[in-house]
């Protein structure tokens, strides 16, 4: 790692010894108000995780007091520059920014800091391994500014504004809660329905309405994005009691600047509603005469009392207008869309959506257009799905024909399915193949407890077509449940499925340094998560070695994955690469930080590729 700081104080030198062991001890005093410059290289270090994916850092620590409102800045010609801040002995992510300066590809991080103590920055690149110089600045940002009296704003009369680094700021629970605002204020009645819009063309605008409780904004509702399509924000709010309300214009992303348009206006008419019955079907119409949503769309609300664990379906149909259906749980202008569909019933513009209840009490069904101003009759029908039926049990070994038909049960997708279920022991590898002449299949293998939810599924993984092949490791011993169906929900026909048992993970070969393995990855290999085929070598090294591990493959696109296992067998990736040796061979240049055994992993980048590859493991200066 090369950094130079351009002046560093005594005092940010001795916060390093005060943190002891919860900072890492390679951190660099970053001092407030100083240019610093650094650089990231090969040397620096790296990480490769399923969350944060691989990425190279360089590590810095900054004393901070309760309250203080800090800015960091990190720039670089060489690559996608990223901020990420810790607390004080701590790993988990308090703040973190990848393009906030509105420069390019430059990061600015802003924090209120919580609490007195020591925090950990990671200047690093946004992922891969691609390094160079950077700068970076630490600033304090000072107080905030007083919130000023908010502007007047009357019925029809919008106001032009401009959000600025002058404005005032709601300091938020945490960074991504903290947002520059303009306020207004108006007078209304209990009852008034007001319609508040925000538009703006530099930013993504949201509007909040709320009252004031002393120097505190009681925020009462919302709204980012017109349910009409675009960014810009249109709330309905129905005002629950006599007084003055504050009308908040905001840039959703927080800190971002510049022009909009803030206004209010009298509210549509709410919608016509009426109840819905289960079994119920209901000959309705859209016209100029209808209320409207809180979006500001016309539409038709139909409510009915739900049970959780209940199943439900409705389907809007039209041959006036292309169809949209939201289903909301709870009740008023506290309800909120729980599902939406535009074309699920299948062929056209028609409407289904199936949604399982979470909870016990009122649910809405709001039948409009997708198209702002569609109109004529339509039919909207409410059902209660049965229960899906008990799944068929499936051997190892086995392969069924089966049919789908209209008569089968239908997924939350509107497919037809066949349901089978397995049972396995934790670790052991299946594979399932799904053919059919009739149709795209689709597989998946998921929990027999309550609802189906899937844990693996696949579409085209045989690679010869439209058949499936999914490998799965099973995550514990018991039962699962597979479903068998086709891809699109208007699709039928024959098909078959096979259930192969592919025992437990082969346990890992041996590579010495200075050696080169032949290998190839094909069905009896181990399964990846993402139900790749990989071959695994285990390696013994020394903190500070320097190895570079190439992987050549003709037959797929070869990708080397290096980590190390727990005591369950976990694997944690260290470092890895796809294409960096040529378009589809690997290349790794790995800087060991620990001592230790690890894993190899000579896998395919794709799931279900097999063939030959060489995978060597050399000595680099």
């Amino acid at each position: 790692m090369r950094r130079s700081t351009f002046a560093i104080t005594a005092s940010v030198l001795a916060l390093i010894t005060a943190a002891g062991q919860a900072m890492a001890q390679d951190a660099t005093p970053l001092p407030f108000d100083q240019d610093v410059a650094g650089a990231l290289t090969n040397d620096d270090a790296q990480v490769d995780d399923a969350d944060s994916g691989e990425y190279i850092y360089d590590l810095y620590a900054l004393q901070a007091r309760q309250g203080q409102r800090l800015e960091i800045t990190m720039r670089s010609e060489a690559f996608d520059s990223y901020l990420e801040l810790r607390g004080p002995g701590s790993d988990e992510v308090l703040a973190s920014d990848d393009d906030g300066l509105g420069e390019g590809l430059d990061s600015r991080l802003r924090f209120t800091v919580g609490s007195d103590g020591t925090y950990t920055l990671r200047a690093r690149n946004l992922g891969g391994l691609e390094g160079g110089g950077y700068t970076l600045k630490l600033v304090d940002r000072g107080p905030a500014a007083p919130a000023p009296r908010p502007t007047r704003i009357r019925l029809g009369d919008p106001i032009t504004g401009d959000i600025s680094e002058g404005d005032p700021e709601e300091e938020g629970a945490d960074q991504w809660s903290a947002y520059l605002y303009d306020a207004y204020s108006f007078t209304a009645r209990e009852g008034d329905r007001i319609a508040v819009t925000m538009d703006s063309e530099p930013f993504d605008p949201i509007v909040r309405v709320g009252r004031m409780n002393g120097d505190v904004f009681e925020e009462l509702a919302s709204n980012d994005d017109s349910p009409a399509g675009g960014l810009n924000s249109y709330l309905v709010f129905t005002v629950p009691a006599d007084g003055e309300y504050i009308v908040r214009a905001a840039p959703l992303g927080g800190d971002q600047t510049g022009a909009y348009t803030v206004g209010i206006a009298e509210g549509p008419p709410p919608m016509a509603t009426q109840t819905i019955a289960f079994g119920a079907t209901v000959e309705g119409a859209l016209s100029e005469d209808d209320g409207s949503n809180l979006g500001g769309r016309r539409a038709d609300a139909y409510t009915f009392q739900g049970r959780a664990g209940q199943r439900v379906v409705a389907t809007l149909s039209s041959d006036d207008f292309d169809t949209y259906l939201d289903l909301y749980a709870g009740d008023g202008d506290d309800r909120y869309v729980v599902d939406s569909d535009d074309d699920g019933a299948g062929e056209g513009t028609n409407s289904r959506l199936s949604y399982t209840l979470t909870e016990d009490g009122p649910y809405t069904l709001e039948a409009r257009a997708f198209t702002e101003d569609g109109e004529g009759d339509y039919t909207l029908t409410l059902t209660e799905a049965a229960p899906d039926p008990e799944p068929t049990p499936l051997a190892y070994g086995e392969t069924v024909q089966g049919e789908i038909a209209d008569a089968d049960p239908r997924d939350d997708e509107n497919r037809g399915f066949d349901a089978f279920r397995i049972s396995g022991t934790e670790g052991n590898r299946i594979q399932l193949i799904m053919r059919s002449g009739d149709f795209d299949t689709f597989v998946q293998i998921g929990s027999p407890e309550g609802d189906f939810y899937a844990l693996a599924s696949d579409d085209d993984g045989l690679g010869e077509g439209t058949d499936s092949r999914l490998n799965f490791i099973l995550p514990s011993t018991g039962d699962f449940i597979l479903r068998a169906s086709p891809l699109y929900a208007d699709a039928d026909g024959l098909y078959s499925l096979q259930l192969i048992d592919r025992g437990p993970q082969p346990t890992p070969g041996s590579i010495l340094v200075g050696a080169t393995a032949r290998g190839t990855l094909g069905e009896d290999d181990a399964i990846a998560d993402d139900g790749a085929f990989y071959d695994a070598y285990r390696i013994t090294v020394k903190a500070g070695d320097k190895l570079r591990l190439t992987m050549v493959s003709n037959a797929f696109d070869a990708y080397l994955d290096i980590g190390r296992e727990d005591e369950d067998g976990v694997f944690t990736s260290v470092a890895s690469d796809d294409d960096s040796l040529s378009d589809t061979h690997a290349k790794v240049d790995w800087a060991v930080e620990e001592d230790g055994d690890y894993v190899i992993r000579a896998r395919s980048f794709a799931t279900g590729q097999s063939g030959g590859y060489a995978l060597t493991v050399e000595p680099r200066e």
